[in-house]
């Protein structure tokens, strides 16, 4: 074999295991400090979603944010190369290629959920005394990318680094439905999405589009859904206190 060929081996080599189909082999006490901070946050967005009164669920919601951002930038710092760092959270901007599957793919979905609501003579707007107006709109985008970011560039690669690419898909959609109970709508809607949103996560490794898709595919919840069983999109103990 050729000098040329064997470098070209090795580049191969060296991308398939960037993309971790398989999770490395930790040390125990990388595995429980991953482990640790999943548990953290998980319970800190818990105590914000169920916390009885309003006040004590803003504190809680400020205490998970900051846990969440030290936590990203420690692993930031720690990391030897910041441009790798930067990509795996998926604050790159995506390829057009991957863009246009990912916005391809929603699309789609977003017909999917509005055109049976027309068959079947649903209203749209369902819920026009308080949605959708442009500043609830705006609003949920950027909570959507918060989101996003919540769930990929933090949860979807901790799980990565534990149980590899393809487990990390499961676990983590399963976790982001998780935080939706117990609307029963926001929780089903979020299994399915979430499992869309992480593998083009896994697999184009950029935010915005994903963002981007999963602020329609919101938005047409919010279209569509009577608030009947929508309860202001609310989780927690909000949706029960409806």
């Amino acid at each position: 074999m050729t000098r040329g060929g064997v470098d070209e081996n090795v580049k191969i080599v060296t991308m398939a295991l960037k993309s971790k189909p398989f999770p490395a082999e930790l040390t125990a006490s990388r595995r429980f400090f991953i482990w640790a901070q999943i548990v953290i946050v998980f319970v800190l967005l818990e105590l914000a979603l169920w916390a009885p009164t309003t006040h004590l669920r803003n504190r809680w919601a400020a205490i998970a944010a900051t846990a969440l951002i030290v936590l990203v930038a420690a692993d930031v710092l720690i990391d030897p190369s910041p441009r790798s760092s930067f990509a795996r959270l998926g604050l790159g901007f995506p390829k057009a290629s991957g863009a246009g599957v990912v916005l391809g793919l929603g699309g789609a979905a977003l017909v999917l959920m509005v055109i049976p609501v027309r068959w079947i003579g649903g209203q749209i707007p369902a819920n026009p005394a308080w949605f959708p107006n442009l500043p609830s709109v705006w609003g949920y985008t950027f909570w959507a990318l918060m989101q996003e970011f919540i769930l990929q560039s933090f949860f979807f690669n901790r799980f990565e680094e534990l149980y590899g690419s393809e487990p990390a898909v499961w676990i983590a959609s399963a976790l982001f439905a998780a935080v939706h109970l117990p609307s029963p709508v926001l929780t089903t809607a979020t299994l399915i999405g979430a499992l869309f949103f992480c593998e083009m996560f896994r697999r184009y490794r950029s935010l915005y589009p994903i963002a981007l898709v999963h602020a329609m595919l919101g938005l047409a919840i919010g279209l569509t859904v009577p608030d009947s069983l929508l309860h202001h999109m609310r989780v927690g103990i909000g949706y029960l206190r409806y």
